[in-house]
């Protein structure tokens, strides 16, 4: 941790003086708190997190130190990083080099040495709001010109962030073992894991831009579709909701998560809203409607669709419902049609960093694909 001095400016006008920690600097982002314990690497590199300031839960974080292979994108996203006790060494055979140094590297501006407690009541209180984290010489500033900056940027509502962090181009993730299926997997902020789940059920993953048109989809010739997960307000994925149409009026099965969720839901008539302050964590309890099952469960969402367990209602493609809520309250965690060939869920089954109570899920979407 350096021994700068470094603020963190809310738009409320709630400030939090600490050390600077990673890149100095100044960045700009909505501060949302993520309750994991662990896998801060793969939270820094979830796409799911631009131009969000993440505020750690947990009081010491770096422990573990830096790899090569946990990362779930090729760079960090996060606008910002705010942490209680950042570890003074790290502790890991499988690190290569140090969160302090990482963040420095990619030019993540953070904080260290706040309550973070404090702060993650107050925004569990007051809601996901703009903020700014500032050190070096741009800590010298007053706290009403930091104010201004902060409360000068864009709000996260109304954020078109998916084509922003989505492949320019496409690229394919061969299966681990014999061919079964080809997936074209739509890429909003994919993340690292989710193709290798899918190339260790024997399925050859076509990742595509978030921009990609039906006929792109069709020339190669999947046997189903997938909406990953990614950032933003689903609310202006028109585009997206679109090609989502037109793939199940194809009649392919489509399986989404997170993002995708919100893409199929909207898709199916349903409607979206920010949430006050979302699911970040990896210890979210979900109900299975039509088993009573509950999976513990890795989320990272700040939108949701709207809508109550069990709830039934007619599409375009056929009678749909909200299959899985969250047992903490009642958020819609996933919508299917009622036929099956087309489901989504809320949260990460692929998580890497938590619980797999809910990979299950990728094997059913193969046993979709065996029965078309």
């Amino acid at each position: 941790m350096s021994g700068s001095t470094a603020v963190m400016v809310l738009e409320d006008g709630r400030v939090f003086r600490g050390a600077s920690f990673g890149a100095t600097g100044e960045t700009l982002g909505e501060a949302v708190f993520c309750t994991a314990m662990t896998g801060y690497q793969e939270t820094l590199t979830d796409p799911s997190y631009h131009r969000q300031i993440v505020v750690a839960t947990a009081p010491q974080i770096g422990n573990t130190g830096w790899n090569d292979e946990d990362d779930e994108s090729q760079k960090i996203w996060v606008a910002g990083y705010a942490v209680r006790d950042p570890a003074k060494r790290a502790s890991n055979w499988r690190s290569t080099t140090t969160l302090q140094d990482e963040l420095e590297r990619q030019h993540v501006v953070g904080i260290a040495g706040i309550d973070t407690r404090a702060l993650v009541r107050h925004l569990r209180s007051r809601g996901s709001m703009k903020a700014g984290i500032f050190s070096g010489s741009a800590a010298d500033a007053s706290t009403d010109e930091l104010l201004a900056r902060v409360n000068g940027q864009a709000s996260m509502l109304g954020a078109d962030l998916a084509e922003e962090v989505s492949t320019d181009n496409v690229y394919t993730i061969e299966p681990a073992d014999a061919h079964r299926f080809t997936v074209v997997a739509v890429d909003l902020g994919i993340k690292t894991n989710t193709p290798r789940m899918f190339a260790e059920r024997g399925m050859r993953v076509h990742v595509v831009p978030s921009n990609v048109t039906l006929d792109q989809i069709k020339e190669l010739e999947p046997n189903g579709v997938f909406l990953s997960n990614g950032p933003g307000d689903p609310a202006t994925q028109d585009a997206a909701v679109d090609l989502t149409k037109a793939v199940l009026g194809e009649g392919l099965p489509l399986f989404g998560i997170c993002f995708g969720n919100q893409i199929l839901g909207r898709a199916l008539g349903l409607k979206t809203y920010k949430m006050k302050f979302g699911h970040r964590g990896i210890n979210v309890p979900v109900v299975d409607h039509a088993t009573g099952q509950i999976s513990i469960t890795a989320q990272n969402h700040g939108f949701a669709l709207e809508g109550e367990a069990g709830q039934r209602f007619d599409t375009p493609f056929g009678v749909a419902e909200v299959s899985h809520t969250c047992a903490n309250d009642g958020t819609v965690e996933g919508v299917r049609l009622v036929d099956g060939r087309a489901f989504s869920v809320q949260y990460h089954p692929e998580a890497a960093a938590g619980p797999h109570d809910a990979a299950y899920l990728f094997d059913r979407f193969a046993g979709l694909m065996e029965g078309v």
